[in-house]
């Protein structure tokens, strides 16, 4: 059997970190198994769901290192589904229910005072033909219910069957359908809920693995029922714990909290994002992982705890710094040349400032501070403006190399008696006008001794 996953949000706003913990789980998973991924887009909400959503996410995904094998959109596939429709029909399974939502608000009101599960009572199941008749002449259309299992063949007993399954994260798992109601599948107006065509599409597309966050737990009973009633073998499930944020909100595609978007333009690296997205809230320690071979061979989909795990955005950070600190060359050097960072010396810039970066466009600030000096001269008392001076003229001669900071800093000592931090930061200062940066020894070389002299106060 090829595995087959699939990542199926609803177009209706851009994904968020924990969205892409679920998109990478699957990923990954496939990677593992030598599998398929399908991007299905779940858009049978016409009004909300946009194309141009569709294609964030698709972007946003490439831009983590996803690629699917296949796209596909639910909003192209209403004739699979109305067939579905009809197969269940014919089978008894679907039956036709006229409450208001009204209605059913107060039936489940008065359950509750009864002691009983605010769930669906079956009401509709027992309707003479001539109340629908006169549901029908008020104007009242139908929602169709999906009628769940029973251990009897009584529809209107309330025993009903409990659903097992081994889940891949969870272990076993069990969802009592005593707790549910028959779940509507089609709305008045003629339009899908989620379940349905999640589970026809499923089917159709081969999918043999279902990874998806732990609030799905409930659902699965359902889907399951719904697999087997249309004669399908149910995939295999797992389902993960869900990402808060620092403060235990859950994420939301509509206020935009740590949108993948909102990370990508903060300068963070899409490996970064995909570390913490992955490790995080599992048996494994959170590290900064170079590339997807790598973390798909990190990646156990149960190692994820059972509980919610909190995102700390300041993470990130931590992991985007240890990612650019051991970037090679090659790796930065196309996206330095867009920052204007080319030529023979780009090579040993990279390397002397990626120790220093905390986003990668960062390199830009020191690449002009080499060229150009410091952006604002320092305000030097007038001990430091003589020492300073006195230290220039100390400069080495032409070739300059690798030591030439040993040696010139060797002079001032001999000369002028200073040393630590009363010798090393008037130097620092007065070289990059910051306080702390790269090592001093790997950026002469490339300012030159006339760019060097040029910073002299």
């Amino acid at each position: 059997m090829t595995v087959t996953v699939r990542f199926a949000p609803s177009p209706t706003g851009r994904i968020h970190i924990g969205n892409a913990r679920t998109a990478l789980f699957n990923w990954l998973f496939a990677m593992n198994n030598k599998g398929r991924f399908i991007q299905r887009f779940d858009d049978t909400d016409v009004a909300r769901s946009t194309q141009e959503f569709s294609d964030a996410i698709l972007y946003d995904l490439h831009w983590l290192g996803i690629f699917p094998d296949a796209t596909e959109y639910q909003s192209r596939r209403f004739e699979i589904y109305d067939a579905a429709m009809e197969k269940l029909k014919a089978a008894r399974l679907l039956y036709a229910c006229y409450e208001t939502p009204e209605e059913l608000d107060l039936r489940r009101k008065v359950r509750r005072t009864r002691g009983l599960p605010p769930v669906y009572g079956r009401e509709a199941l027992t309707l003479t033909p001539e109340q629908i008749a006169e549901y029908q002449a008020d104007g009242r259309r139908p929602h169709w219910r999906f009628l769940l299992p029973n251990f009897t063949s009584d529809p209107l007993a309330s025993e009903r069957t409990e659903v097992h399954w081994n889940d891949l994260v969870r272990g076993e798992e069990t969802v009592d359908l005593a707790s549910l109601s028959d779940p509507v599948l089609q709305r008045e107006d003629g339009t899908y809920l989620y379940t349905l065509p999640s589970v026809v599409d499923d089917i159709e597309m081969s999918v043999s693995h279902i990874i998806r966050g732990d609030d799905h737990v409930t659902n699965t009973g359902v889907q399951i029922a719904l697999f087997q009633a249309l004669g399908a073998e149910p995939p295999v499930f797992g389902h993960h714990n869900l990402l808060t944020t620092a403060s235990g909100e859950g994420l939301s595609k509509r206020t935009g909290a740590l949108s993948i978007e909102s990370l990508r333009e903060t300068g963070i690296e899409p490996m970064a994002v995909a570390s913490l997205a992955v490790l995080v809230g599992t048996s494994e320690n959170v590290a900064a992982v170079p590339d997807m071979v790598e973390l798909a061979r990190r990646f156990d989909p149960a190692a994820a705890s059972k509980s919610a795990a909190k995102f700390d955005p300041d993470e990130l950070f931590v992991l985007n710094r240890a990612l650019l600190h051991h970037m090679p060359f090659s790796e930065a050097r196309d996206r330095l040349i867009v920052l204007g960072i080319s030529g023979e010396q780009a090579e040993p810039f990279w390397l002397a400032v990626r120790g220093n970066l905390d986003r990668l466009a960062d390199a830009a600030i020191w690449w002009r501070t080499l060229r150009d000096g410091p952006q604002e001269q320092p305000d030097f008392s007038d001990i430091d403006r003589d020492f300073l001076r006195q230290a220039f003229d100390l400069l080495p001669e032409d070739p300059w190399d690798g030591s030439v900071w040993k040696d010139w800093t060797g002079k001032i000592r001999e000369v002028t008696g200073r040393k630590g931090k009363a010798l090393f930061m008037p130097l620092r200062l007065a070289l990059t006008g910051q306080p702390s940066g790269p090592e001093l020894a790997d950026l002469l070389p490339l300012m030159g001794r006339e760019g060097t002299l040029a910073r002299r106060p």
